[in-house]
C-alpha cells in the first residue's frame, strides 16, 4: 500500500520519495495544461519549465498523470512527453480516475485528481494556473467543478490566480465559502481574475509576504479543519491581459459556446482555444506568466511548510 492507494494503481517516482522521506519540500503539478489548457507544444514546454524552476529553488517537483494503468506522482521527462504526444488524453477528476487508470489509456489530472493524489502521497502544496469552480450557466446544467468539492475534503494548498475567468466568479467565491475553504491572497486584496489581476471579489485574508501566507495555511492545517487552501497569487502586472480585450474576447467565447452546443469537460479547454485565437495569443502568453509566477509561490510556500 501507498497513502491508502493499491500499490498497482499508484506509483510514486523514487525522487520523490526519497524527498518526502527526508523532510525536502516537495510541490505537485497538474497535468490538464499539458494536453488541454496549452496548445502544442507549448503545453509540453511550460511543464518542463515549471519543474525547472521547482528544482532550481531547491524542491522537488511531482508532475501528476496516468500512464499504463498507474496513477504517478513524478513523471519523468519521458512520460511527461509521451503523455503530451498522446492523442485522445482522457482528463480524469476523481469521479472518473479509478475507470481512467484501469482502462489502460493516457490521462491528465486535474486539479481535484492531482490534490487527491498529492494527498494520498503526503504533498501539501499544488501548483496550477486557475481552479475550476462554478460555470457561469450553473443554474440550467449543473456544471461546477470537482475542484471545489476537493477543496473541501482534501487539507491541501493550492496556488493559483484564483478560478478560471470564463466561470462565475461570484458564485464561486460563495461556494468557497460555504465549503470553509478560505482563499488567501499574496499581494492582492481581491480575489484575481486569471487573466486579470483584480475581480472586485472579496478574500478571507490578504497577505504582503509568503512567509504570513505559510503561517496562515500551517495554522489552517494545524487546526484539522479538513479543507484545502486557495493561496491566490494575481498575474504579474506586466503580462496582465488589456480589459478591453479581455471582455470582448471572453463575450465572443461565450457567444461561439452556445452556437456550437459543446458540454460537460470539454467547455473548458474549447474557451481556452477560443480565447487564444480571439486574442492573437495573448491569453496564451498571459497564462504561461501566470502559471510560472504561481509555481515560483508555491515552491517557496512547500518550503516554508516543511
Amino acid at each position: 500500500m501507498a497513502g491508502g492507494f493499491p500499490s498497482s494503481c499508484l506509483s510514486v517516482s523514487s525522487r520523490v520519495s526519497e524527498a518526502l522521506y527526508s523532510g525536502r519540500p516537495v510541490v505537485a503539478l497538474e497535468t490538464t495544461l499539458v494536453t488541454h489548457g496549452l496548445p502544442q507544444p507549448e503545453g509540453l514546454e511550460v511543464a518542463l519549465e515549471l519543474e525547472a524552476i521547482v528544482r532550481a529553488a531547491g524542491a522537488v517537483p511531482a508532475t501528476i498523470g496516468v500512464l499504463g494503468g498507474r496513477l504517478t506522482v513524478g513523471l519523468t521527462t519521458e512520460e511527461l512527453e509521451r503523455l503530451a504526444e498522446t492523442p485522445e488524453v482522457l482528463k480524469l477528476n476523481p469521479g472518473n480516475l479509478a475507470a481512467g487508470i484501469t482502462s489502460g489509456k493516457a490521462g491528465s489530472t486535474t486539479v481535484a485528481a492531482s490534490m487527491l493524489a498529492a494527498h494520498r502521497t503526503g504533498i501539501r502544496v499544488l501548483a496550477t494556473g486557475g481552479i475550476g469552480g462554478v460555470h457561469r450557466n450553473a443554474a440550467e446544467t449543473g456544471d461546477i467543478s470537482a475542484d471545489l468539492l476537493a477543496l473541501s475534503r482534501l487539507p491541501v494548498a493550492v496556488v493559483c490566480a484564483g478560478a478560471k475567468a470564463i466561470l462565475d466568479l461570484p458564485r464561486t467565491i460563495e461556494a468557497l465559502e460555504s465549503l470553509g475553504v478560505p482563499v488567501y491572497g499574496l499581494d492582492t486584496e481581491e480575489f484575481p481574475a486569471f487573466y486579470r489581476r483584480d475581480s472586485g471579489l472579496p478574500i478571507d485574508g490578504s497577505f504582503d509576504s509568503i512567509d504570513n501566507v505559510a503561517a496562515a495555511v500551517r495554522a489552517h492545517f494545524e487546526i484539522a479543519a479538513g479543507t484545502g487552501v486557495v493561496v491566490a497569487c494575481p498575474v504579474p502586472a506586466a503580462n496582465e491581459l488589456p480589459k478591453d480585450l479581455y471582455e470582448s474576447a471572453l463575450t465572443r467565447a461565450f457567444d461561439d459556446l452556445r452556437q456550437a452546443e459543446i458540454q460537460g469537460r470539454q467547455v473548458t479547454p474549447f474557451l481556452l482555444q477560443r480565447m487564444d485565437e480571439l486574442t492573437a495569443g495573448q491569453s496564451t502568453t498571459t497564462n504561461r506568466a501566470l502559471l510560472v509566477s504561481n509555481t515560483q509561490a508555491a515552491t517557496k510556500l512547500a518550503a516554508l511548510l516543511t
